[in-house]
C-alpha cells in the first residue's frame, strides 16, 4: 500500500506580500478553490493510498489541521518538527511513524508547494515509480526540463530500467550555458524533490549512509507524544539531529537510485513570475485576481486581495496588494522580493511574519486598528469553539457582538450575549469567550492599556494544548 508523506515546512519569503513566515505559501489558494496543501492531497484521488502522513513546523500545525480538516483527512496524522532539519530527517521521521501504523508501506513523498498541471500524468508515473520501489529501489522523480532553467538543481540518467533509468549523477544547479548544454542533450531531469522507496529500505539505506542521522529520528521517536491530531517528538532529541537533504544524505550516496521521468506541467512557483507562466491570460497577456481594472496595460500579474487595483499603461510587471502591504515590482525582478523581506526583519516590522487577519485552532480575528495604548480587531469564532481560559496583565478589553451569540466568563460569572450587545473585561480578570451557537460567531474587540501584544496572555486552561 502506499502512504503519501507530505512535507509541508517551510517560511519561503519569495511570494511575499502573499506569503507569511505564519502563513507560507503551501497554505495559501494560488491557482484555484483550494490551497497548495488541499491541491496536493487532492492529486492523491488517481492513487490508491492511504489517509497522507503531513510534517509540518508547530507554528503551522493548526492552519494544516484545519485543512486537511475541510477535505475530511485529518487523522492524527500531522507530524510536527521542533525546528527544521531539512529533508533527510522529516522523511526518516515518517518512515518510522508508518511502521508502527502499517506493514512496510511505500512512501511517496511530496511537497505540498508544487504545482502539477496534468493528474492523469503524475498518477501515471506514480504507478512505474511503485515497481521500481517494490523492488528495493529508491525512486526519485525526474522532470522532464521544458527550458534551460537555472535555478533547478539536475538529475543525469544512467542506463535505461525500462520505464525508469539508473541514477547517474545529481548535480547542482547550473548556469545558462551549461543548461542549455543539458537541455540539449535530453539526459538531464530537473530535480522534483519527489520520491518514492519502502519504509524499511529508505531507513536502511539512511543508516548505512548518515548512522548520526538516523540515531537522532529513532531517538526522537521513542518519546512520541500524541496531542490532538499531532504527533510530538521528543523536542530535544530531534534538536539535536544533523540538518541534511535527503539527496545529500542517500540519493547520492545510493547505488539503488532510479529516476522515473514526469512530464506533467510542473511548476514549484518560486516566485511571482511563475505564476504569471502557469495561469490563463487574457488578450494582452496580463493575469488579474481580484477586483482589477486595466488598460492599455500588458504581460502584467496582479493580484487585489481586498481592494480595487487599477493599472494604467503598465507593462511586464507584478502587482500584489494584501490588507496590509502592496508590492510593485518588474516582473523579471521579482526574485530579488526575499531583499524586502530581509528590510522589513532588519527593521523590527512584523510584516514579513504575520498576516493582518490571523488565523486560530477556534477562528480568526483581523486586526482593523491601532494607535497608542489601543487596538481594535474583528474576531469570528467558529460553531462550538472556545477561546482559552486567560487573563491579561497590561489591558481591559471591551467585546461588542456583531452577529451569533457568545458565552462570556468573567472572573467565574458566565454572561449570554447576541447581537448588539457587549461586555467589559477589566485588566487583571480571568476570562474566556465561548460561542455555544450554530452560525459563526462575529464580534469586536477593542483593547486599551500600557502593552497590546499577543505574549501578553496567560493561559489558565486550553483545548487546543497552548498552556
Amino acid at each position: 500500500m502506499i502512504l503519501p508523506v507530505i512535507m509541508a515546512g517551510g517560511t519561503g519569503s519569495r511570494l511575499w506580500p502573499l506569503s507569511r513566515d505564519l502563513m507560507p505559501k503551501q497554505f495559501l489558494k494560488l491557482d484555484g478553490q483550494h490551497t497548495m496543501l488541499q491541491a496536493t492531497v487532492n492529486r492523491l484521488a488517481g492513487v490508491e493510498a492511504l489517509t497522507p502522513l503531513v510534517i509540518c513546523n508547530e507554528e503551522h500545525r493548526f492552519i494544516a489541521a484545519e485543512q486537511l480538516r475541510q477535505l475530511g483527512q485529518l487523522d492524527h496524522n500531522i507530524i510536527l518538527e521542533p525546528a527544521g532539519r531539512n529533508t533527510a530527517p522529516a522523511i526518516a521521521l515518517a518512515a518510522l511513524t508508518a511502521l508502527k501504523k502499517e506493514t512496510d508501506p511505500l512512501l511517496l513523498v511530496l511537497a505540498a508547494d508544487h504545482i502539477i498541471a496534468d493528474s492523469q500524468a503524475f498518477t501515471a508515473a506514480v504507478r512505474l515509480a511503485s515497481d521500481f520501489a517494490n523492488n528495493n529501489n529508491l525512486v526519485t522523480f525526474g522532470i522532464v526540463p521544458t527550458a534551460p532553467e537555472t535555478g533547478y538543481g539536475y538529475i543525469k540518467r544512467g542506463n535505461s530500467k525500462g520505464a525508469g533509468y539508473e541514477v547517474a549523477s545529481f548535480v547542482e544547479k547550473p548556469n545558462l550555458a551549461v543548461a542549455q548544454q543539458y537541455l540539449a542533450s535530453g539526459e538531464y531531469y530537473w530535480n522534483s524533490g519527489m520520491f518514492m522507496f519502502k519504509a524499511s529500505v529508505y531507513l536502511n539505506a539512511l543508516q548505512q549512509h548518515r548512522p548520526d542521522i538516523y540515531a537522532a529520528c529513532e531517538l526522537a521517536m521513542n518519546e512520541v507524544n500524541p496531542d490532538l491530531d499531532f504527533i510530538r517528538v521528543n523536542k530535544d532529541a530531534f534538536l539535536a539531529c544533523p540538518d541534511d537533504s535527503i539527496d545529500y544524505a542517500v540519493m547520492e550516496k545510493t547505488t539503488s537510485a532510479i529516476v522515473v521521468p514526469l512530464d506533467a506541467g510542473w511548476n514549484d512557483v518560486g516566485a511571482w513570475s511563475s505564476l504569471w507562466e502557469i495561469s490563463a491570460k487574457d488578450s494582452s497577456g496580463n493575469v488579474h485576481q481580484g477586483d482589477v481594472l486595466s488598460t492599455d496595460s500588458g504581460n502584467n500579474y496582479v493580484l487585489a486581495e481586498t481592494s480595487l487595483v487599477a493599472t494604467v499603461g503598465l507593462e511586464n510587471t507584478v502587482v500584489v496588494q494584501t490588507k496590509d502591504a502592496v508590492l510593485v515590482a518588474a516582473k523579471d525582478k521579482v526574485q530579488d522580493v526575499k531583499a524586502i523581506v530581509q528590510q522589513l526583519k532588519a527593521a523590527g516590522r512584523n510584516e514579513h511574519k504575520i498576516h493582518r487577519e490571523v488565523y486560530r485552532p477556534w477562528g480568526k480575528y483581523d486586526s482593523i486598528d491601532n494607535g497608542q495604548r489601543y487596538q481594535v480587531k474583528r474576531i469570528t469564532v467558529k460553531p462550538g469553539e472556545k477561546l482559552s481560559i486567560q487573563m491579561h496583565h497590561h489591558r481591559a478589553e471591551h467585546w461588542i457582538v456583531v452577529s451569533g451569540t457568545a458565552n462570556v466568563t468573567v472572573d467565574g460569572k458566565d454572561t449570554l450575549l447576541t447581537e448588539n450587545q457587549s461586555i467589559y473585561i477589566p485588566l487583571g480578570a480571568i476570562h474566556a469567550l465561548e460561542n455555544p451557537g450554530k452560525i459563526p460567531l462575529e464580534l469586536i474587540e477593542v483593547q486599551s492599556g500600557s502593552y497590546l501584544g499577543e505574549d501578553d496572555i496567560v493561559r489558565f486552561s486550553d483545548r487546543y494544548g497552548r498552556v
